[in-house]
């Protein structure tokens, strides 16, 4: 069907009854959710449609991070995320031998100030997110409700959409996210391609509850019988994940027997476990070359996916949600060019390469089998002393890629630029002592080793009002002074964890411009240097330059 005529088709079924919205997403999964979570929040009438009338019941993801961490906290989960997860302080990689071949510790908090990697049960955090959703009145979820077309119409888009009944009606909205995952509809309606690397494996997926406690430890067994993964599956619960090996038909992989079988050899039997589900995936490596399409978005799976070994599938697609909202926000209200929604798919799409190129090059190691290779790399990586930062390959860290970044000379994001925006724990001058982010809010912030306001001018200070941005001045803990909190427009903190201010001093930074998603816009060498880093701030969110 030509798109004029799927237009008039469309239109024709659903003009007598039309919802509109300031923002409509496909898909209520948990990027969905924290999309409508940051947007609701925000203010804007946010319309979700989701086809399956009630939430997933078996587990899927069971990664985060200390920055997805951080993201939900600043979406107002921070005292469920303790509640739905268990911190992974230790990983081991193991050959056939039972040597350990990597061993990652994670005891010390990440750079967002979380632990550094956390595993959950999947629809424990849906149920949470579908909590938080529900306390915002602006956001209408509507469940059993599908998705059947999409047009973008210039001024606004619209979504049909065919109710339990069968009845159609339209969501109208200036902006369209597809959460909807792989086979995502939204994106098959936009103008993309898509990049697939050829990285496929079959792996068998089970989780199960064992009767007693089971020891936390995550374990990669790069056996080249059979590469098996063992984690935790968050609280009381515990995932195998066991490569299909030649010879092995993905239907005889697939059955409970089967399942059985192989977890027989960890001493899991129906005695003393109750198994949860078994699944076999294909894990994949591709991306959509574009997240943006006029007034059509992606993110999470309709955007990317990539295989499990770096924990990384779920965690990108919250910070897709975390770097999308805050734009349409500023977008929506004007203060921002519409060509900013651009800078959405030219930072998160090289970002999300690199979280795609570190899970392909560990899955290379992982699921190595011939006998030479594993070998070689068995002997390597005990030579290297078990060091991830010896034994692995060389891969730059995530940064995200050119968009509302400050630009150096040659016209690239100048370093920091880019990089996540470390925190650690602060105290408040009533003495209230917590993360940065719980006590001075999120948001655009500058953060500076001195009140930067008489280096501003009013202009500069009522354009940065504009935006929400705090002003945070950090001094050493002790140093920190009750009267400081009665200064108006400065938030002023106390290092408690001697962290943030020698990460300043070592860059040799005294001021950082830090975005709504923790990434650094821009980082001034002195204060006198700050007021053309706000100007620049404000240059391009008139007119972004990719």
């Amino acid at each position: 069907m030509s798109s004029a005529v799927r237009r008039d088709t469309a239109r024709s079924a659903v003009e007598k009854n039309t919802l509109d919205y300031d923002v409509a997403i496909v898909g209520y999964g948990p990027v969905g959710q924290l999309a409508a979570i940051l947007l609701g929040d925000r203010g804007w009438r946010v319309g979700v449609v989701e086809r399956h009338p009630e939430p997933y019941k078996l587990p899927r993801a069971v990664h985060f991070d200390d920055e997805v961490a951080r993201i939900l906290a600043a979406a107002g989960l921070v005292e469920q995320i303790g509640a739905i997860s268990v911190p992974a302080p230790d990983y081991e990689w193991r050959n056939a031998d039972g040597q350990t071949l990597l061993r990652f510790d994670r005891q010390r908090p990440g750079a967002s100030g979380w632990p550094q990697s956390n595993n959950f049960h999947q629809p424990d955090l849906e149920q949470v997110l579908d909590a938080r959703v529900r306390e915002l009145a602006q956001v209408d979820v509507r469940r059993g409700h599908e998705a059947t077309e999409l047009l973008d119409l210039g001024d606004h888009a619209e979504v049909t959409v065919r109710d339990p009944s069968g009845e159609q009606y339209a969501l109208r909205a200036a902006y369209v996210i597809g959460c909807d995952g792989a086979n995502s509809l939204v994106r098959d309606r936009m103008r993309t391609s898509v990049t697939d690397l050829g990285f496929c494996y079959d792996w068998l997926i089970v989780d199960v509850t064992p009767h007693q406690a089971w020891p936390p430890v995550n374990l990669q067994i790069c056996d080249p019988a059979r590469p098996t993964t063992v984690v935790s599956g968050g609280p009381g619960r515990r995932r195998w994940e066991f490569m299909r090996m030649p010879g092995e038909t993905i239907d005889d992989l697939n059955r409970p027997e089967t399942a059985w079988r192989l977890l027989a050899s960890w001493n899991i039997t129906p005695d003393n476990a109750t198994f949860e589900r078994h699944a076999v995936y294909t894990f994949q490596a591709r991306w959509a070359d574009r997240w943006r399409d006029g007034r059509l978005l992606l993110a999470g799976d309709a955007a990317h996916l990539m295989p499990p070994f770096a924990g990384q599938g779920m965690c990108s697609g919250l910070r897709d949600a975390a770097n999308l909202a805050w734009k349409i926000d500023l977008v929506l209200g004007g203060t921002a060019h519409p060509d900013l929604l651009d800078t959405y798919t030219s930072e998160r799409c090289a970002h999300v390469q690199h979280a795609i190129g570190l899970s392909i090059a560990l899955g290379k190691i992982i699921c190595a089998t011939d006998p030479e290779i594993v070998a070689a790399r068995d002997q390597a990586m005990l030579d290297a002393g078990a060091r991830p930062e010896s034994a692995l390959p060389k891969i730059p860290p995530p940064v995200l890629g050119p968009g509302l970044l400050h630009r150096g000379p040659d016209g690239w994001p100048a370093r920091p630029a880019g990089h996540l925006a470390a925190q650690g724990r602060a105290r408040a001058p009533d003495g209230r002592t917590g993360l940065l982010d719980d006590l001075v809010g999120t948001g655009f912030r500058i953060a500076a080793m001195a009140d930067p306001r008489p280096c501003l001018s009013a202009h500069q200070l009522d354009f940065l009002a504009s935006i929400g941005a705090r002003l945070v001045r950090i001094v050493p803990a002790d140093q920190l002074r009750p009267e400081a909190a009665q200064e108006d427009g400065l938030h002023t903190i106390g290092d408690v964890d001697t962290f943030l201010l020698p990460h300043l001093k070592e860059v040799d930074h005294a001021a950082a411009i830090v975005r709504p998603d923790f990434y650094l816009y821009g980082a001034a060498d002195t204060l006198t240097e700050l007021p053309a880093l706000v100007d620049e701030l404000r240059s391009d969110l008139t007119r972004p330059t990719l």
